[in-house]
């Protein structure tokens, strides 16, 4: 009973509610608004709760070193779950790629899980990315990933913010997302340039076809034929894109841990 009242630790049961509460405020699927924000509270206090008697948490003093590393875990814990949604990201944008080539630029909607606008078919493929990170439990992972962080990031860690890998690395990450919209976009929209490219021909030496009255539905059409056959791969690319994001992580996390 009285590891329940060591007040002396308590303080560190602080640092880690307030790195937890960082990284559910911007990682995917945690952070969306389809979850309750009680709920949201409630699992940030369990998990910390346990980590609270799984790590081994020294004695802090509430001065004014402690607040400093509180707002060093708040950082840490944003830091991560905005790298994860950033290379989740891949998938909204090659949506805007097809959308565009498809002519549905114009015609975004609102995302009701970030209140953000998205193109329709990103938030058609995001949709899959979310269903198959859940049924792969995925999103355990990620959960593991913030649990393991404290292996790379201590309690008296600082961030070496003035160290130059670290914009190497936002911008290796923002190259893998480009990299990754670009692989799940291009079967689609190499099709859809194809057609421009028929339709261009059929111009030329059909004057008499209006190519801009059949050229929108025909390509909606070859759009949507080139999704349906497309899906199949699109497992094996989310595939890649989550171990690419979980390797970001980690990378990041020993980056941020000195490592």
């Amino acid at each position: 009973m009285a590891e329940f009242i060591d007040l002396a630790r308590m303080p560190g049961l602080l640092l880690i509610v307030a790195r937890l509460a960082g990284f559910f405020m911007m990682t995917p699927f945690f952070s969306y608004r389809n979850i309750p924000m009680p709920v949201r509270i409630g699992l940030v206090m369990f998990l910390a709760w346990i980590m609270y008697f799984t790590l081994e948490i020294p004695v802090f003093f509430l001065n004014g070193q402690f607040f400093l590393l509180l707002v060093k875990e708040v950082t840490v814990g944003l830091m991560i779950g905005l790298l994860a949604y950033i290379i989740l990201s891949a998938i909204q944008i090659a949506g805007g790629f097809i959308d565009f080539q498809m002519g549905f630029a114009i015609a975004n909607i609102v995302d009701p899980q970030t209140g953000a606008q998205s193109p329709i078919i990103g938030q058609y493929l995001y949709i899959f990315a979310l269903l198959f990170l859940v049924a792969t439990n995925a999103h355990h992972l990620l959960i593991d990933g913030i649990f393991y962080s404290y292996e790379f990031i201590g309690f008296y860690d600082m961030i070496p913010i003035g160290d130059q890998s670290f914009p190497v690395f936002i911008l290796d990450s923002f190259a893998h997302m480009f990299m990754l919209a670009f692989q799940m976009s291009i079967p689609v929209v190499g099709s859809l340039f194809l057609v421009d490219i028929a339709l261009g021909m059929i111009a030329r030496t059909v004057p008499q076809v209006n190519v801009f009255v059949v050229g929108l539905p025909l390509k909606i059409f070859v759009a949507f034929v080139m999704i349906l056959i497309f899906l199949g791969f699109y497992v094996m690319l989310l595939r890649g894109l989550f171990e690419t994001m979980f390797q970001m992580m980690r990378q990041l996390m020993e980056l941020m841990g000195g490592a």
